[in-house]
């Protein structure tokens, strides 16, 4: 779709010729319905989520919408997708391995702030980096500190204290086993913390349940919580909020 604008721009195509690519585009994503407004209605872009899409369905979503987000995106996957790919010019692919994501992107987005990222334990990384990756490819400053859990709360005071003082204006933090760390963080801040139960535990931690259940049952005020692993939802409710405070 910028692809389209950016030739109708320069003059290498006419209004009906623009008309007739966009008409075609829209028929070409059919096959996964993609929702090319999204962005413009919502402020956030339509992510993809890989598995149970083809490599083909993600090439083609790509080079037919340009600027998106994959996610949950092996590294197998990842290579024959961009070699599928073409880019240059019109845009740039990154693969974040360890959040298994694939940005696509075709510029530079709008800088809106600084979030603050924290993981309970290493175990909890690939979900926020997942978070980060999808904050930052939408124009946040991301500041992070891992493996800072309660089992060695000394851990947490110095980042937590640094991220304030850099004026972080929300905080995603990723817990699993009891999920005990967004409720330490949301006693100590005046920020909103959005909390993330990853699915990691064994017993009945295992799945992330205890996790999610802990978060919700919080008695620090201030706690949101998204889904289990959900990163990527941790990190655009936080863009969100950026944008409600750059409209102040």
């Amino acid at each position: 779709m910028r692809s389209i604008l950016r030739k109708l721009l320069k003059g290498e195509i006419s209004v009906e010729e623009a008309e007739r690519a966009i008409e075609s585009a829209q028929l070409k994503l059919d096959r996964v319905r993609f929702d090319i407004l999204r962005e413009k209605r919502t402020g956030f872009p339509e992510a993809v989520f890989a598995p149970g899409k083809s490599d083909e369905d993600i090439i083609n979503i790509i080079k037919t919408v340009g600027d998106v987000i994959v996610t949950r995106l092996s590294p197998e996957r990842a290579e024959r997708i961009m070699d599928g790919l073409d880019p240059g010019d019109d845009y740039t692919a990154d693969y974040h391995e360890t959040a298994r994501v694939l940005a696509v992107r075709s510029g530079k987005p709008e800088r809106l702030g600084r979030i603050g990222i924290l993981s309970g334990g290493t175990s909890d990384i690939p979900v926020a980096e997942e978070a980060r990756v999808v904050a930052e490819e939408s124009g946040c400053e991301v500041l992070t500190a891992y493996d800072v859990g309660v089992a060695g709360i000394h851990r947490l005071l110095e980042p937590l204290q640094d991220m304030l003082e850099s004026d972080v204006k929300v905080l995603i933090v990723v817990a699993g086993m009891e999920g005990a760390l967004p409720s330490v963080v949301a006693g100590l801040v005046d920020v909103p913390v959005i909390g993330v139960p990853a699915s990691v535990g064994y017993g009945v931690g295992e799945g992330g349940f205890t996790a999610l259940n802990s978060m919700l049952q919080s008695c620090s005020p201030g706690i949101g919580v998204v889904n289990i692993d959900n990163g990527f939802g941790a990190a655009v409710l936080a863009v969100k909020i950026l944008r409600a405070f750059a409209g102040d």
